[in-house]
């Protein structure tokens, strides 16, 4: 993958600014060429930050930035060559003139709480909220209704900000994006997002404010929070539609419903059924007796059961087909969410899967597919994140060691990607030594054996054979059903790493007025209390001007010649300080008093 490199001029100064454009990686060699230096040079500064580089080696975006910057070449940027991304339409096929009506594939997004399962629930009269763990969703679940004897597919999407991964992945798969804002909440950083996310998807977006019937609730309010990103509603000259709902009663859903078809209609939704069938992977786990269980969304043909079908570097043939109620299916057409056995393995989350006419065809085209990302992954072996680590690691900071497993591979992701967000400012580092789908393993306590590796379960399940061997090896094995928990747990475990540090706390200031005697040990002075207070067994820190004298600790005080518990803001009064080294006071000095005690160290954010 070549480099490109051109010029740009920023900055009233006319500086020049070399811009390097790279897709995905690129080789050191490639590198260097780029940067107009010797590979020898790179080698060297890759080597002195802990990585063996040879001169094919192939660096990924976040590494070559970071060596950029480690080179201190602050006229260069990197960019990203603007290659789609495997959720993108990239590779579908363009629409033949025997194209069909398809219904409209809705995402439901917005913050956490905001009403996103229950609309739905309300919609399908289901209650899914209660069978979620802490009433979040976790999983991207898809669903269809029919209104007006017309089908729209829904995707539930997660909201809480741990699930970022999947709900871009949501945004990904969808023709029109409702947002759900509360309308006594208003605008919060995941509506935000959701906006963002919405609008990096070209997709349209309609706006359900929701829970208007709650005490508090400002419609126009949340309108104008709304107009402050870019969304602009139709009453005030805008383009888009929002519609005032509530989730709970019921209030305007049919009005939304019409909506969605009405934006459906203007955008003349359209597929292909007379060719192979293709489509997305939402989602896929492993169950016992059944194998691989893997959500897919139709997006053209049509998958029936008995069909061949490649997904990334997956094969397998169509054993079982059900509806989102569970109900058997045998074929499903465009924008139609199903739920597949059949495949040999589990399809990578958001993959795109082809039918084939043959096994021969769908093994071929998997293996095809295996090889390439396995000669890509070969080569880009040196990561930003294997290059933090060393440096890290050189810079003898922690190691924390971790193995995840999830009940899906979506929730694997978001899980790793939320470890990775914990900030220790580079004085923990996160190791994720290996990621599964499914319940805890023999394997998997096998790996974290040695290293003080803690494996992280979600939504799985430790088998009473695996619990023991665990606890035979010593290994710690933790599981959770919501990952506010898991995420509280690591941070929790990363703290312990850090150990304690001492916390100095100011708790007043005296300026000497008076000294009365100095020995090797002890000085008796007065003065004022110019801020706070002192009492006995704090600490004194002795000051003249900007230079720190020595410390002293406060043995008694006294005020009006009698012992008193202590001296406050304003009072005028006696200390007598016990000192280990001499220091001698002068009128205009100033004693500041404070307490000093180790305290384990947190992490901030």
């Amino acid at each position: 993958m070549k480099a490109e490199a051109g010029k740009n001029v920023v900055g009233s100064d006319s500086e020049a600014e070399k811009v390097i454009k790279i897709a995905g990686s690129i080789t050191v060699d490639e590198l260097a060429q780029a940067l107009g230096l010797a590979v020898t040079t790179l080698i060297g500064e890759l080597f002195k930050n802990g990585i063996v580089a040879t001169i094919n080696q192939r660096l990924d975006f976040e590494t070559a930035e970071i060596m950029i910057q480690e080179l201190g070449m602050k006229n260069v940027r990197l960019e990203r060559k603007n290659t789609a991304a495997k959720l993108t339409d990239e590779g579908r096929r363009e629409l033949s003139k025997d194209a069909v009506s398809r219904p409209p594939v809705v995402a439901v997004m917005g913050h956490v709480d905001h009403g996103k399962t229950t609309l739905l629930d309300t919609l399908l009269k289901k209650k899914t909220v209660e069978k979620e763990a802490g009433g979040i969703t976790q999983h991207i679940s898809a669903y269809q209704l029919e209104y007006e004897g017309r089908k729209i597919t829904f995707l539930d999407t997660p909201g809480h900000e741990a699930f970022a991964a999947i709900r871009q992945h949501g945004a990904m798969l969808t023709d029109i994006v409702v947002i759900v804002v509360a309308a006594d909440d208003g605008v919060k950083p995941q509506t935000v997002e959701a906006i963002k996310f919405a609008q990096g998807a070209n997709a349209k977006m309609i706006v359900a404010i929701n829970k208007i019937d709650r005490e508090g609730a400002d419609i126009e309010r949340t309108k104008a929070g709304l107009a402050e990103h870019g969304l602009m509603p139709e009453e005030w000259g805008g383009d888009v539609i929002m519609v005032p709902i509530s989730a709970k009663t019921g209030e305007g859903l049919e009005k939304l419903l019409e909506d969605i078809l009405l934006v459906a209609d203007v955008e003349e939704l359209k597929a292909d059924v007379k060719i192979p069938a293709e489509g997305l992977v939402i989602e896929s786990h492993m169950e016992t007796g059944k194998g691989s269980v893997v959500n897919l969304l139709v997006t053209g043909g049509e998958l029936k059961v008995g069909e061949f079908v490649a997904a990334g570097g997956v094969y397998g043939k169509i054993r079982t087909m059900l509806d989102f109620q569970g109900k058997p299916k045998g074929k499903a057409g465009p924008s139609t969410p199903v739920t597949v056995t059949g495949f040999k393995e589990l399809p990578d989350f958001g993959d795109r899967f082809l039918e084939y006419s043959d096994e021969k065809s769908a093994r071929k085209a998997a293996l095809l597919y295996a090889q390439g990302a396995a000669s890509e992954m070969a080569s880009a072996n040196v990561t930003s994140t294997d290059l933090l680590r060393m440096m890290n690691v050189a810079d003898n900071s922690k190691v924390f060691n971790v193995i995840v497993k999830g009940d899906v591979l979506g929730s694997v992701t978001s899980v790793v990607d939320s470890l990775k967000l914990i900030d220790t400012h580079g004085e923990v580092t996160l190791n994720v030594v290996a990621t599964g789908v499914g319940d805890i393993t023999e394997n998997d306590v096998h790996m974290a054996v040695g290293d003080n590796t803690v494996i992280y379960g979600f939504n799985v399940n430790v088998p009473v054979n695996i619990s023991k061997l665990a606890a035979r090896d010593g290994v710690e094995v933790r599981t959770f059903k919501v990952i506010y928990e898991l995420l509280d747990d690591a941070r929790s475990s990363m703290e312990e790493l850090l150990g304690e540090e001492v916390v100095e706390e100011k708790v007043g200031e005296m300026e000497i007025m008076g000294v009365f005697r100095v020995t090797k040990s002890e000085v008796i002075a007065g003065g004022k209390m110019t801020e706070g207070k002192v009492v006995p067994r704090v600490l004194a820190r002795l000051r003249r001007k900007d230079e720190i004298l020595g410390e002293a600790e406060v043995e008694s005080v006294q005020k009006e010649k009698i012992e008193a518990k202590e001296l406050i803001e304003g009072e005028i009064g006696g200390l007598a300080l016990k000192t280990e080294k001499k220091m001698v006071p002068e009128v205009g000095d100033k004693l500041e008093f404070l307490t000093r005690e180790m305290k384990k160290r947190k992490l901030e954010g």
